[in-house]
Order: structure tokens, then C-alpha cells, then sequence
């Protein structure tokens, strides 16, 4: 059985990379596909895969105007060339999901979510600092990127949603059934520390949807110690808007992504997520989340016990759920063994019991389950 992994793009590191670097790993002979790779942005574990690219990857300027090209995405996923393989399992929260593949091949995809700019275009570009002719030019391409999608969805044998929210978008939005597969956490990168710091911590892409403004305005107002790691288009308005006490720290090396984790006295996650990998990575690092009541926050924080929510999407209603969460007490090994229930172990388990029941041979599943054994045992 010749198998191949399927990925958006590797333009950014995101949540949706750390998925695909799994399920990559899970195969580890598989050729990885994608519309197009930046070399610095490859997972560190697949640097020496083998990867196949569209014509796209020879577009110009394609490191800066990537977002840009998106329009061009569909044309450049429908062109790799899957004829050869007889499972495909994809990863996408936009375009993979449309590749083309024999008739007589199993695709299963891991859906992220629908296009989140096709279908919630208003929330997801409403803070961005478009001029009126790019906004002219955007919501006819919105329209039939929306089209594009809603078709390329239908093309995958199964579709595996990463949370129970996704899976009702995809009923609402595509009109299919997925099965629901929690993302995996790697929880053995955070470690608890023996104490905490006095700053709250932002962990996330700088994009305008994720409403870090939120964070920088409610602890600019209560004067708060903020650290903001993550980089990306909003940062030069969310900088305009913070106070002395907000520090943008950038994109930082794992080692001390991993130290403000584990020594921050929360995580504060005021956008709506369709999952979320970050409130569960602080819970592995022994610390809360204060998070708005919304998507997939829903399914991976117990309030009272591994955080808090705030209910009103305002800074009003965040300032109101920090200083309530001020006043109670968090357990690190209680935050810690909620992590441990998503972690990266039970998602490649889950997703191989899924591949042998819809038509990967039971032989190839259980020379894979080897496989990870034995990097397990290296490890």
C-alpha cells in the first residue's frame, strides 16, 4: 500500500502544522504534499522528508505575498499528482482537502475547519487594514473560493473533525458526518515549574481574528504584566494599542516558549478557536487558561479547574474574569493529567483504529503501531 500525507501549505507554524508533523510521523516512509513549503517553516522532525510541491512554489515573492495568493491555492492543490497512491490522509483547515485521487483510493481527512476566510470572512478579516480596492477585489474571489470549497469537501472518502464544534460546522457548511478526533498535545514539551511569575501570556499567530487586542486592552487597564509570544500581520496595531506593561516578545525557540508557559500565572485565550492546542499545552505546563466561553474552549477547559471564561467577547468582560480568577487557587498536577488525556500517544492510536476500519489493511496498521513503538522506545 503506497500512502501519502497531505498539508494546506507550510507558510506559517501554526496548531494545524503540529497536527500534520504527527500524522506525518505516524508514516514515516510517506511522501509529504503541499501547494507550497518555506524551508524555515517545515517542522524540525520532517526537514528530511520528501516533499512534493505545486507550481505555485515558483510564484514570485511567494515568502511575502503568500496570504495574498490565495485565490490561486485551489488551482495549485488540484494539480499534485496523488494518482499513484491508494491512501491519502490529509490535513486542512483550507485547501487540501481537494486534491484529486483514483477511484478506487481512500482519502481521510483531518478537517481543522471549514475555510475559516471563505466562510466567516466578516470575523476573520474585520480588523485587518485593507484599502477599498483590495476589499473590492476580495469578496468576489470570497465567493467563489466559498463554491471551490464546498465541492473540494465532497471529494474525501471520511472527513475527521478535530473537535465536536468543527463537526457541527461541517454538517452545517459541507452537509457531511465526521467522526471527532482531538488533536494531539505534546505534553511531554512543558513541564510544570515549582512556581509562577507575575505576568499573563499570550501564545498565538498575531492575526486579527484570534482578538489578542482584547488581552493587550484588559491588561493595559488593569495594569497587568503582559508577554505576547507569536508573531504575524496584527502586530503593528496591537502594539499601537498597549500599554507599558504589554511586551511583544515575538517568535521564540521552543525552550523558552516552554519556560513562559510553565512560569505564567495563566494563558489568556480570548478568540473563538475551533479547537485550540494552546489552553491544553499550559495545562501540561501546570498553568490555567482564561478563555472566552466559545468553540472549542468548550471542550478542552472544565471551569474551576483548569481555568476560567468570560462571556462577553469585550474587554470589559475579560477584565472582570481576570480579576476573578485572581482569587482562586489551581492545582499543577490536577491541570497536568487533564492535558495528558489528549496526548500525542492516543491520537496516532485513535487515528490508526480509524484507518483500519475504513479499508487500511490490518497488516499495514499493525506495522506502523511497531514502528511508533519503536521510535517511542528510542525516544
Amino acid at each position: 500500500m503506497k500512502i501519502a500525507v497531505v498539508h494546506d501549505y507550510f507558510t506559517q507554524s501554526g496548531g494545524a502544522e503540529r497536527v500534520a508533523e504527527e500524522i506525518a510521523c505516524i508514516f514515516p516512509s510517506a511522501p509529504v504534499f503541499a501547494a507550497v513549503t518555506l524551508p524555515e517553516r517545515i517542522p524540525p522532525r520532517l526537514k528530511n522528508r520528501k516533499f512534493f510541491t505545486s507550481w505555485m512554489q515558483r510564484l514570485p515573492f511567494m515568502r511575502q505575498l503568500h496570504r495574498m495568493y490565495f485565490a490561486f491555492y485551489p488551482l495549485g492543490v488540484e494539480s499534485l499528482d496523488l494518482k499513484d497512491y491508494d491512501l491519502i490522509v490529509s490535513s486542512s483547515s483550507g485547501y487540501g482537502k481537494g486534491v484529486h485521487f483514483r477511484s478506487d483510493a481512500v482519502h481521510v481527512c483531518y478537517c481543522h475547519t471549514p475555510m475559516r476566510w471563505a466562510w466567516e470572512y466578516g470575523n476573520y478579516s474585520a480588523r485587518e487594514r485593507h484599502g477599498q480596492l483590495i476589499q473590492a477585489l476580495i469578496k468576489p474571489a470570497i465567493s467563489l473560493l466559498r463554491w471551490w470549497d464546498f465541492k473540494a469537501a465532497q471529494r474525501p472518502t471520511y472527513i475527521l473533525a478535530n473537535s465536536q464544534n468543527v463537526a457541527d460546522k461541517i454538517r452545517k457548511i459541507y452537509r457531511r458526518d465526521a467522526a471527532v478526533l482531538h488533536p494531539p498535545i505534546d505534553i511531554h514539551r512543558f513541564r510544570p515549574a515549582s512556581g509562577h511569575d507575575d505576568y499573563y501570556l499570550i501564545l498565538a499567530r498575531l492575526v486579527s481574528y484570534k482578538r489578542i487586542d482584547l488581552a493587550v486592552e484588559a491588561c493595559t487597564k488593569l495594569g497587568r504584566k503582559l508577554m505576547v509570544i507569536g508573531e504575524g500581520p496584527d502586530r503593528k496595531r496591537l502594539e499601537e494599542m498597549a500599554g507599558p506593561t504589554v511586551k511583544f516578545l515575538g517568535r521564540l525557540p521552543d525552550d523558552e516558549v516552554e519556560r513562559y508557559a510553565s512560569r505564567c500565572r495563566a494563558l489568556i485565550f480570548p478568540g473563538e478557536e475551533d479547537f485550540g492546542m494552546a489552553p491544553l499545552e499550559i495545562a501540561a505546563a501546570g498553568r490555567p487558561t482564561i478563555a472566552y466561553r466559545s468553540g472549542g474552549a468548550l471542550e478542552t477547559i472544565v471551569e474551576g479547574v483548569t481555568g476560567v471564561f468570560f462571556d462577553e467577547q469585550d474587554s470589559e468582560s475579560l477584565v472582570n474574569a481576570i480579576e476573578r480568577f485572581e482569587h482562586l487557587n489551581w492545582d499543577s498536577a490536577v491541570l497536568r493529567a487533564h492535558a495528558c488525556k489528549f496526548g500525542v500517544d492516543a491520537f496516532q492510536e485513535e487515528l490508526l483504529k480509524f484507518l483500519a476500519r475504513v479499508g487500511m489493511p490490518y497488516g499495514k496498521t499493525s506495522a506502523v503501531e511497531a514502528n511508533l513503538k519503536l521510535n517511542r522506545a528510542v525516544s
